[in-house]
């Protein structure tokens, strides 16, 4: 059964024990936060609802998932709120790291 982002159970837990961290810019899910920019939110690492697998579901925090939106990952690693936090292609987690090196083999 899916929760209600439509991401299936299996996915949901997987991820949950993956991601201890925003999988772009770090920040720590472990400690309690005051401000509900760095609370984790569910995340598509490509902007594609059905595609709901482990390899593009992952949890990164509410100020990143704010300021990705709806852009392509490619195209929001070279904006301003990335450049500001030094988040880029190098400092993101593995399993953004494989989005971005499975793009690049595909073209």
């Amino acid at each position: 059964m899916a929760n209600q982002w439509g991401i299936p159970e299996d996915v949901e837990k997987f991820v949950l024990i993956r991601d201890k961290t925003c999988v772009y810019c770090g920040v720590d899910f472990s400690i309690t936060h005051v401000s509900r920019k760095t609370k984790p939110s569910w995340e598509h690492i490509i902007n594609d609802i059905h595609l709901s697998s482990v390899d593009n579901i992952a949890l990164c925090c509410t100020s990143c998932n704010a300021s990705k939106g709806a852009k392509k990952l490619q195209e929001w690693l070279k904006s301003n709120y990335c450049l500001s936090k030094n988040i880029n292609e190098n400092t993101v987690a593995e399993v953004v790291q494989n989005v971005i090196r499975k793009s690049i083999s595909k073209t």
